[in-house]
């Protein structure tokens, strides 16, 4: 991989989202951590077989799929358990991106993150979504009907909204317009086409 790869990273309910569907439907090849998330955990895998092995059977629904939100629950309330499935799913989630990104075919390419500030070594330029925290616990409340509680143990247990702004190339800052989120994307979009054609 040679082009151009951006990270999008941000807090939970900041937007990542939104702003990574406005940069695909500019023709641009978007790799989501929480998407291969879910693919490498598919009913019958491997990787769920040891996940349910060691958080018990319970954690499947009736249907045999993962149970995110009990899942979620348990994870952001325990740092151990949390630990279990980032060591459990890192390598399977980071072969999946690569293959995606290997794959894309778009001028440059979009690698969305979770909220971590880790350096990865599938991206050279970090984009970080930012939004107040109070936003954030709206969208997500509205988004998910996880209760608040959950939302801010989520928050807490991501790293702190100054830590990801330090190493950010660039922000968009999403307090809400969608017509604004519009416009802040076209112009880097324009932005990552220019860096491209000056290297």
């Amino acid at each position: 991989m040679n082009r151009l790869i951006i990270g999008i990273t941000g807090g939970i309910g900041s937007g990542k989202t939104a702003v990574s569907n406005r940069f695909q439907a500019l023709g641009i090849t978007i790799a989501d951590a929480d998407v291969a998330a879910r693919t490498v955990v598919q009913p019958g895998s491997k990787l769920l077989s040891d996940i349910a092995k060691h958080f018990g059977p319970d954690i499947l629904t009736v249907a045999g799929a993962l149970n995110r939100p009990k899942l979620r629950t348990i994870i952001f309330a325990d740092i151990d358990a949390r630990r279990f499935l980032e060591r459990a799913t890192h390598g399977p989630i980071m072969d999946q991106l690569r293959s995606e990104l290997t794959a894309a075919t778009s001028p440059y390419a979009m690698l969305v993150l979770s909220a971590g500030t880790g350096q990865n070594p599938l991206i050279n330029r970090m984009l970080v979504v930012d939004a107040p925290i109070e936003l954030q616990q709206a969208r997500v409340l509205e988004r998910d009907g996880s209760d608040l509680e959950t939302i801010n143990h989520i928050i807490a247990a991501q790293p702190a909204r100054r830590e990801r702004l330090a190493l950010a190339d660039d922000i968009i800052e999403n307090p809400g317009s969608e017509q604004a989120l519009d416009d802040k994307v076209a112009a880097l979009h324009q932005f990552y086409l220019d860096l491209i054609h000056h290297d």
